[in-house]
This record gives structure tokens, C-alpha cells and sequence, in this order.
């Protein structure tokens, strides 16, 4: 099967163990100084909704509750993870093997921004290398012992979604959305690329979803009502959240200072994973 295959055998003439009706084994294997338990994926279905937002606060707030956590950033034209997180330093190497970054409370962290010469270099890449780096992120890093560990996906159900569906052992998706009603079509691409790769998902978080006022406590949504309830149902999702748009939260970020964060909001997400 060609690597640019799009699964639509019925547009291509190519004869391939797929047309054949064989099943492939797409898995990348972890490496023999990697023991990982359970694997997250952080999907949204367009970018600049947040899902980076939510793969930090998730690690940090399962990180306080004395989990092993580790973070691969599969973002890999649009790192922006360890900003959150205050780490700037190049990762190590010990015998051919990546050595990941430590947080502050000891999240295990690995991004091609760490990589870089500098942290603002573009990442002007094809779609072969893009997959070929998550790959070796999986495989060649030591990561260790963990108890969970989540994927920052890109937006979209491009080449590095796919790969990390049919090569990582996902246990399930969380998938990150916004209060606009358009982004509710988005997300329902995506709740059915997750059942196309037979993935299960495990709930969905709206960011964004109100402001709540200093002075009367009152909570505006500024991005327009939220539709996280319906958009649920349609897709037989029981589990979600809601974030607030809170200038905190993004102050925070921007200092490398999420793990300071308390998120009384994703408590219930948290519950659900302990729970898998």
C-alpha cells in the first residue's frame, strides 16, 4: 500500500494487501525502556480551540493527583506545549535514545520545539516526515514509567491524526471544541474519524465557553450560547466540561506557570480516566 494511501479503495486501482482484504498492522512499537499504561488523545477538529490548553491542564491536574504523566506533543508544525509549561531547554540523547523533558511537578514532556535551534523556527515539513517524527517520538524516547500519557494532536483529520489512531495504543480521544455553532459540525467529523479507527470517545470539553464576571458573578458567553449538551447527545457522548474564558488562565500559559493552575472544571474528566 502506498504511504499517500486515503483508505478509498473505490477511487484507486493499486492492489494492495488492503484491497485484499488484509488487515494491517500499522503499530509503532514503544521502545524496551518504556512502560506507558494508558494513552490519551487531545483531538479537535479545527485549531485555535484550545486543545493544547486542555493537554496541559489535564497532565497537570492528573499529575496532582499522583499520577506519572507524560506529554507528546504530535503538534508538530505548531508546538506550543512546553511554552505552557516554562521549559525552553534542547532535549538530551543517552545511546541513540530521546531523553524527555521534566516540568516543574515532574510531567515527562517531548516536543519538536525543544528540537529546534530556536523555538520560534518554522517547521516547513511534507506530510511522510511529519508522521516519521511521531513515530520516533513513541518509539525513541525513554520515557519510562507512566500512568497516563496524552497526545497533542493537530487539528483535523490529516496524516499525523491517522498515524497517531492507527500506530499509538490509544485508549481513547477527548475531543476540544468551542461554543460557536459551526465548530459542532467539526466535531462530529471527528467523533466519526474516532469510530472509522474503532477509538473510543471518551468525552468532550468546550473552552471558551463563558466569561463569568468579577463584580456580579454573572457569566456571559461571549462566543455565543453553548450547544456542548446537544452536539454530546448527537454523538451518544455522556462525559464533558466546560472551561471559562478566563484571562488567568491565558496569563498563565504565557508565563510557563499551567501547573499552578486549579481546574475544579475538568474534575469530573479526570474521574473518568482514573475510571478506564
Amino acid at each position: 500500500m502506498s504511504e499517500n494511501c486515503n483508505h478509498d479503495c473505490n477511487n484507486c486501482s493499486e492492489v494492495c494487501s488492503s484491497r485484499n482484504g488484509e488487515k494491517q498492522d500499522f503499530s509503532a512499537p514503544a521502545n524496551a525502556e518504556s512502560h506507558i499504561k494508558k494513552v490519551i488523545g487531545i483531538v479537535s477538529g479545527k485549531g485555535g480551540v484550545g486543545k493544547s490548553l486542555v493537554t496541559s491542564l489535564m497532565s497537570s491536574l492528573m499529575r496532582r493527583r499522583g499520577h506519572n504523566v507524560a506529554i507528546l506533543d504530535a503538534d508538530i508544525t505548531g508546538p506550543s506545549i512546553p511554552k505552557s509549561f516554562g521549559i525552553h531547554s534542547q532535549l538530551e540523547a543517552d545511546n541513540e535514545k530521546i531523553i524527555p523533558a521534566e516540568s516543574k511537578t515532574g510531567i515527562k514532556l517531548v516536543s519538536l520545539n525543544l528540537l529546534l535551534p530556536n523555538e520560534t523556527d518554522p517547521v516547513v515539513w511534507r506530510g511522510p516526515i511529519l508522521v516519521g517524527t511521531v513515530k520516533q517520538f513513541w518509539s525513541d524516547v525513554k520515557w519510562g514509567e507512566v500512568d497516563f500519557m496524552f497526545v497533542d494532536m493537530p487539528p483535523g483529520t490529516g496524516d499525523v491524526p491517522l498515524t497517531v489512531f492507527q500506530s499509538l495504543p490509544l485508549d481513547g480521544i477527548l475531543i476540544v471544541t468551542s461554543p460557536q455553532e459551526l465548530v459542532g459540525m467539526i466535531v462530529e467529523k471527528a467523533v466519526k474519524m474516532a469510530k472509522m479507527m474503532n477509538v473510543s470517545v471518551l468525552g468532550i470539553i468546550e473552552n471558551m465557553s463563558y466569561f463569568k464576571c468579577d463584580t456580579c458573578g454573572k457569566e456571559h458567553h461571549i462566543f455565543g450560547e453553548s450547544h456542548l449538551e446537544e452536539i454530546a447527545k448527537r454523538s451518544d457522548i455522556v462525559n464533558f466540561a466546560r472551561l471559562p474564558n478566563d484571562p488567568a488562565i491565558s496569563a498563565a500559559c504565557d508565563d510557563g506557570c499551567v501547573e499552578s493552575l486549579d481546574t475544579p472544571w475538568l474534575e469530573n474528566i479526570a474521574d473518568l480516566l482514573e475510571s478506564i
